[in-house]
């Protein structure tokens, strides 16, 4: 019988790869939305680190199950590693994914091919109702496209462009995005932290 397994996340695109990733372990996985007395919960840290572990271990408390949470984001060298942390609420609140990477386009207006390097950044924690918690990190490096380029992911996918294939995670697909992303990196790692978790708890 699969051993549950809450990912701490509302974003169905995120769940959909993560469920991806992880199907070839012998877990079932659920999300926060299948409980839905979850609160919101504030990603006050200042590393992704801090706010996957913070989800992790609260979500994990709360539900008394194993639970994998991550935080990710976009970092850009010429903006000094912005919008790092902030990569979901860097155009506001309640901006749209096509705001965001408006709003980075334009802070790049006229900035030349050399100078748009960046990277995907993911931390994932995988916490249980006991508070133990470990943290893996996955980055995927590439640069930032002169425009929105694919109709596939979501968030960033659309603006950044990974040099070994010429394309955007958006252009890529999730097939081969879910190969060589910074979530995959980081879920590979993750996956072998829950490989000797489901023996542990089995």
């Amino acid at each position: 019988m699969a051993t549950d397994l809450v990912v701490a996340t509302r974003n169905k695109k995120k769940l959909v790869e993560i469920r991806e990733l992880l199907a070839d372990l012998d877990y079932n996985v659920l999300s926060i939305a299948d409980f839905p007395d979850i609160p919101e919960i504030q990603e006050d840290g200042e590393t992704f680190e801090e706010n996957a572990k913070k989800k992790a271990v609260t979500v994990a408390q709360i539900t008394q199950k194993l639970t994998l949470a991550d935080d990710s984001g976009l970092e850009i060298d010429y903006l000094k590693g912005e919008p790092g942390v902030r990569s979901a609420r860097f155009a506001g609140e309640n901006a749209t994914d096509e705001d965001r990477n408006r709003k980075v386009l334009g802070l790049l207006r006229n900035v030349p091919k050399s100078e748009r390097g960046a990277r995907f950044r993911c931390a994932i924690s995988i916490a249980s109702p006991d508070a133990h918690s470990e943290t893996v990190v996955g980055t995927c490096e590439g640069e930032i496209a002169l425009e929105p380029r694919g109709n596939s992911g979501f968030g960033y996918d659309p603006i950044f462009i990974v040099p070994d294939y010429g394309k955007t995670f958006a252009e890529l697909g999730s097939e081969k995005k879910n190969q060589i992303s910074h979530r995959a990196m980081a879920l590979k790692k993750a996956k072998e932290l829950l490989a000797k978790w489901v023996l542990q708890v089995k």
